[in-house]
């Protein structure tokens, strides 16, 4: 038993491959190995056998010239030692002369066929110049401000919202109780209105898509709708807030408007009755509007560290039903939300900024209402604006150094810090084509960056007839 375990243990013997086993009291070797054939099996008679090897052809060979250059090697290494150098060169000349180049000792007559199964020559073949992209280059970006201006009287409040830039190419700021004019087109500047001290000063502007008409929010809680083209005042909305008007954004004819009172209001300025939905969900003053690019939804940012996605489906059209309520209500940040910045190439991103306290740069999807990413900027984030042409974001910040930074999304990598204001930077503007940021701050200065650069190839503006929505022989 214990002989029979120890051969049982020993691993079984592997035959040879290629090789049949043999029978029983077989003479070893008696039986020749199994050969695979050479040829493929082909019907047609005159396919060309070559199997795995190639043979040469013995009658394409000089038999002769074989056996000298095989054979005088070996006699010149046996009598090197007796052979004179004049007898050498002798020799060596001799061979040059009779037998030249020829040198090769086999000779083949055909040449070996192509395997089969060869891939197609197309993807060994390098590619063309024209076949290959062009390097991108990198865009360089400005550290410096390409123009500066005086903005004396600029009121450092983090909570207004006192620059905009509208779609005409004009520039308007408020500086305490008076807004100004500039046109980027001329660089010609006009004041549009001065406002009493009762009212004062201004806390909010902003221009209207077709930009003509511009809506200026005033400490007293008014609203003022001016036509620029006349300089003249068209109507005042009163009645809507009860203390000051911070933050302001327009949808078509609709005119939102947050205030210090926590409500957002929607005004239709076509209508006598221009309060037609109201949102409530914020304890403290809105310092934050913004629709989005589809003005499906809208962003409302507060004092009391709360962002409000509403659904304007969703809103009432009848004020006395109650309050509309949010889509979502992000808690995330731990001080004031004024920055908001809806991205221009995916429409359901959202871009928040949170003040002193918090200092983090938030990323929102607001269709699943979760947050993408949060990002420590070190400072009080007063506004965001995104790049139209590249996926990159410029943040403004307070109390720090290099207050401008240009981000780069997803990667959240820093492109750029501009130089140049001293002090905190308050609200940013974009130009119409989106290649220049308007920045007004603290130092009292209006700066123009040229950060974002200018679109491969600019679309052309769609032409857009406007029904005149300031139009009051139409109230309703």
């Amino acid at each position: 038993m214990e002989a029979a375990g120890s051969s049982s243990s020993r691993p079984p013997k592997r035959r040879r491959p290629g090789l049949r086993p043999s029978a029983p009291l077989e003479v070893a070797g008696a039986r020749t190995p199994y050969m695979p054939s050479l040829c493929t099996n082909s019907k047609n008679p005159s396919t060309k056998c070559y199997g795995d090897r190639f043979i040469p052809d013995r009658s394409a060979m000089d038999m002769d010239m074989a056996y000298y250059l095989l054979t005088e090697p070996k006699k010149g290494k046996e009598n090197e030692a007796v052979v004179s150098p004049a007898k050498e060169a002798y020799r060596r000349l001799l061979a040059e002369k009779l037998l030249g180049s020829r040198t090769r000792i086999l000779a083949f007559r055909n040449k070996p066929p192509e395997p089969e199964g060869m891939l197609p020559q197309i993807l060994f073949e390098t590619p063309t110049s024209s076949q290959t992209k062009p390097t991108k280059q990198r865009r360089k970006i400005p550290q410096f401000a390409e123009r500066t201006l005086d903005a004396p009287g600029v009121v450092d409040d983090y909570y207004l919202n006192m620059l905009d830039w509208g779609s005409k190419n004009v520039v308007s700021v408020a500086l305490e109780n008076t807004l100004y004019l500039w046109n980027a087109s001329d660089s010609s500047t006009s004041e549009l209105v001065t406002v009493d001290a009762d009212y004062g000063p201004i806390t909010s502007v902003s221009w209207a898509c077709e930009g003509q008409h511009i809506a200026v929010g005033l400490n007293s809680s008014d609203i003022q709708l001016w036509d620029t083209s006349s300089n003249r005042m068209l109507r005042t909305l009163r009645g809507v807030h009860e203390s000051r008007v911070g933050s302001l954004a327009w949808n078509s004819s609709i005119l939102t408007t947050g205030g210090m009172d926590g409500k957002i209001v929607n005004n239709d300025v076509r209508m006598r009755s221009h309060m037609v939905q109201t949102y409530r969900g914020h304890e403290a003053e809105v310092c934050g509007l913004r629709w989005s690019g589809s003005l499906q939804q809208l962003a409302s940012g507060g004092n009391d560290n709360l962002v409000h996605i509403w659904d304007a489906s969703m809103a009432s059209s009848n004020p006395s039903v109650g309050y509309n309520r949010w889509l979502h209500r992000f808690s995330d940040h731990l001080s004031a939300v004024k920055a908001l910045a809806w991205c221009p190439f995916q429409s359901n991103l959202l871009a928040s900024g949170g003040g002193g306290n918090d200092r983090c740069i938030k990323f929102w999807n607001t269709h699943t209402g979760l947050c993408l990413n949060s990002v420590d900027t070190g400072a009080q984030v007063c506004a965001l604006l995104w790049n139209k042409n590249e996926k990159e974001l410029l943040s403004a910040c307070g109390f720090v150094q290099k207050p401008l930074t240009l981000w780069k999304y997803p990667s959240m990598v820093k492109l750029a810090e501009l130089e140049g204001h001293t002090s905190r930077v308050l609200c940013l503007a974009q130009s119409p084509d989106g290649s220049t940021v308007a920045s007004v701050a603290a130092d009292e200065t209006l700066r123009f960056w040229n950060v974002f650069g200018t679109s491969e190839a600019p679309k052309p503006a769609a032409k857009t007839v406007h029904t005149g929505m300031f139009s009051f022989s139409h109230i309703r």
